[in-house]
């Protein structure tokens, strides 16, 4: 009976939270660019201009985008 009750819990919790997302969208290509920044716009999911991608909000991936601002153009989703 316990086991249940933690599920529940558990549930409740994922269904209250709200996350965040983000739309990532490539603008400058990646030719000339150094190979480090290169590396975290393969790692966002990106490979072509114009290309999109949608990440959640989380620290991790603001860091790239910070990395690659000139790169991307970002998007907060609800």
């Amino acid at each position: 009976m316990a086991v249940n009750e933690k599920k529940t819990i558990i549930n409740k919790k994922a269904a209250g939270s709200k996350k965040k997302l983000l739309k990532i969208r490539q603008v400058r290509g990646v030719v000339g660019i150094p190979k480090k920044q290169r590396e975290v716009v393969k790692g966002l999911g990106l490979r072509k201009i114009n290309a999109e991608v949608t990440r959640k909000d989380c620290p991790e991936i603001r860091g790239m985008i910070n990395k690659v601002q000139h790169l991307v153009q970002v998007e907060e989703l609800k």
